[in-house]
């Protein structure tokens, strides 16, 4: 029993906020092998199949977002927080953690909160450029907050902040996959500038419409596209490519499971501008097209595709503007060697190659330290 290592980690909602959380899992583990690593998430959400597929045991919360369109709906909303707070605290008492690590999403702050109340060391991983309201909140009885980007100290305690960038699904990092043999997966042509198109595990309406209102541009281009749509809008664009006549230079799926495929293959990405996703793209050296999405908290997505533009790393293009402007700066863009190998190049150099292992061996120091004085 004294030797055991048990750690609580805590979010989801999307790929962006599971991914990082799984990489981090994995660089515990991989430090310490006898590690308890228990994931806590919210019910219903992409976190319940995901955690455990990548083998690690999860408990959901009855947690959800607040919904700032019809504020009565709030008391429902309350009264599952109530709920998931005492959930939290069960959880927390019965798993006995020596470290609890939040990573974003709804169930993040319940959980944090009840064990920061409970005297369990926590550290957070803040994944964008602005902080959101709850990280600000859990904060403030926090031990460590690692984040992603400079100038944190306007949201955060100066001593508390350690920059470690955001962890990146780890088979983008191992596996090296040849251009050719990557393009030929999704039956295109080598010789082809490609773009890979994506918008986040969920799909982007804006950039869906975008393709679609611009099929002709497509098929008269010279270049081939591989397309991510997201599962709720899949049957609509295939329909409407079918209608097109199917242009061979257009990959259409609702979601690619084989990312490194579909990096190697793209010389250029359009993409919403989550932080999980530009840490990819820093890592992978990629140029990209940054569309932020405008439907989320704080308008974070903006202000992360800003820190990169201003280092004339990345190429913006506003939500309300993309549907006219999108596809014809992506053609340029792409037909363009230089602005690529400048893009590729300042992007570089924002990468953080060994993120998961830095907030792994912070947790462990958390932990360790809660064991020496708590455990005796």
């Amino acid at each position: 029993m004294k030797d055991e290592l048990r750690i609580i980690i805590s979010g989801g909602g999307t790929g962006g906020h599971i991914f990082p959380a799984v990489s981090i899992a994995n660089a515990i583990r991989a430090k310490r092998p006898d590690a308890e690593i228990l994931f806590v998430g919210a019910e219903g959400r992409m976190e319940m199949q995901r955690v455990p597929a990548a083998g690690y045991k999860i408990i959901g919360l009855p947690v959800c977002g607040f919904d700032r369109k019809n504020l009565l709906r709030n008391f429902y909303v309350l009264y599952k927080l109530a709920k998931s707070q005492l959930k939290a605290r069960k959880i927390i008492k019965d798993f006995k953690p020596q470290a609890a690590v939040g990573v974003g999403g709804y169930a993040s702050g319940p959980t944090l909160k009840m064990a920061g109340m409970m005297g369990i060391p926590t550290l957070i991983q803040e994944q964008n450029s602005y902080a959101g309201v709850t990280n600000k909140l859990l904060a403030k009885k926090a031990e460590k907050i690692c984040v992603a980007y400079e100038g944190m100290e306007r949201f955060f305690e100066k001593e508390k902040i350690i920059l470690t960038g955001n962890p990146v699904r780890q088979d983008l990092l191992e596996k090296q996959i040849n251009r050719e043999e990557a393009i030929r997966s999704f039956g295109l042509d080598p010789a082809k500038k490609t773009v890979l198109i994506i918008g986040g595990s969920l799909g982007a309406r804006t950039i869906n419409q975008c393709v679609l209102s611009h099929l002709d541009l497509i098929k008269n281009s010279d270049i081939q596209f591989i397309w991510q749509t997201g599962k709720i809008y899949i049957e609509d664009a295939r329909k409407q490519v079918e209608q097109a006549g199917n242009p061979p230079m257009l990959y259409v799926t609702d979601f690619i499971s084989k990312m490194d495929y579909a990096y190697s293959a793209a010389d250029l990405v359009i993409s919403r501008a989550g932080a999980g996703s530009i840490s990819e793209f820093c890592i992978l050296q990629k140029p990209v097209i940054l569309v932020p999405s405008p439907n989320v908290a704080e308008d974070h997505q903006t202000k992360n595709a800003l820190a990169l533009v201003n280092k004339e790393a990345a190429i913006y293009v506003k939500d309300s503007e993309a549907k006219e402007t999108l596809l014809d700066i992506a053609i340029k863009t792409v037909n363009d060697e230089e602005l690529l190998h400048r893009l590729s190049l300042n992007i570089a150099k924002l990468a953080f190659k060994h993120s998961a292992d830095t907030i792994a061996d912070e947790v462990l120091k958390l932990a360790e330290k809660y064991k020496k004085e708590h455990e005796r």
